[in-house]
């Protein structure tokens, strides 16, 4: 009991140095304070459809927006105004976890509880299995709590292996296994829980290293060449076409906009339950017009963001 008391205090105390941090930024004028603001309801569920923890969320070229939930309808799909569409996955999962959509529109998804990652395709049928589900592992064709997935601009698909394995797993475009970097530490290339994971045009890789409050940045064979610290715990990152990194913080309630040099340019978001509020930011998606849809684990829901008039 003490020392489940001590971590408490350890966790609100990180928590809250980070939250004057920022703060102090903010007041400064190194870091604006982003003037969004959210669009009630814009995810339309019906009536006998419900989301709880949802932990992913992407959009396809359509502009159509992906849930990825754990409730009994885990992949949830809406048109761009919001209205619902489909469901699919219905009892494929474990623990859904991390959500990404490719440049052809085909949908992949891990699930950290069950240590697989699966490609579907546009339709929803499944048309790729990385993994073997229920029998998780750290070698070629296992992962141990997968949590995220990427693309290289050769199709390259990089798997965080972060739950068990702290790893990056890279495959090619048809799957077959290249090779993998990392191991649980501190160091440069080391990772503490790498939670997500993203590509930016020039095919860099970037980790969010979430226990290691860092975003390590390494080329497209893995060699380290980077790290941002200083940003908070990367639970979620997206890259923009710019090629700002946008993060969301669940252990702040908030969201970042970096440049590609790491400088924190702007963030918003507190913690609450209500509209607009941030109770376990996991992922997030930003638009062409910087409209922002961001997932809540503990709020059990997506919203929408839209930079205030």
């Amino acid at each position: 009991m003490q020392g489940r008391r001590t971590g408490l205090i350890i966790l609100l105390l990180t928590f809250a140095m980070q939250v004057l941090r920022l703060q102090a930024q903010v007041e400064s004028g190194q870091v604006t304070k982003m003037p969004y603001r959210v669009v009630p309801n814009f995810l339309k569920l019906p009536s006998d459809l419900y989301f709880s923890e949802v932990s992913g969320v992407a959009l396809n070229s359509k502009g159509h927006i992906f849930v990825f939930q754990r409730g009994s309808h885990p992949l949830v799909e809406f048109d761009e105004n919001g209205n619902f569409v489909r469901t699919m996955g219905e009892g494929l999962f474990t623990r859904p976890h991390g959500l990404r959509i490719d440049s052809v529109d085909n949908i992949w998804v891990t699930d950290n509880g069950a240590h697989f990652v699966l490609k579907l395709s546009p339709e929803g049928r499944i048309s790729m299995v990385l993994g073997q589900k229920d029998h998780p592992g750290n070698d070629h064709s296992h992962f141990d709590g997968p949590d995220d997935v990427a693309f290289g601009k050769s199709g390259e698909i990089y798997v965080a292996d972060g739950e068990g394995s702290s790893r990056i797993v890279e495959f090619d475009r048809d799957g077959h296994f290249i090779r993998d970097w990392g191991t649980k530490g501190s160091n440069e290339g080391e990772f503490r829980l790498p939670h997500t994971i993203a590509t930016d045009s020039q095919g860099l890789v970037y980790v969010g290293d979430r226990e290691n409050e860092r975003i390590q940045v390494f080329d497209a064979q893995g060699k380290f060449l980077m790290q941002w610290r200083g940003v908070g715990h990367p639970y979620g990152i997206f890259v923009t076409p710019d090629q700002h990194i946008w993060m969301a913080d669940a252990e702040a309630s908030r969201v970042l906009e970096i440049d590609h040099s790491g400088k924190v340019l702007s963030s918003f978001g507190n913690y609450g339950r209500g509209a607009g509020q941030f109770a376990g930011v996991h992922a997030l998606v930003v638009t062409a017009k910087k409209e922002i849809f961001v997932a809540e684990v503990f709020n059990w829901r997506v919203e929408k963001f839209v930079l205030a008039q």
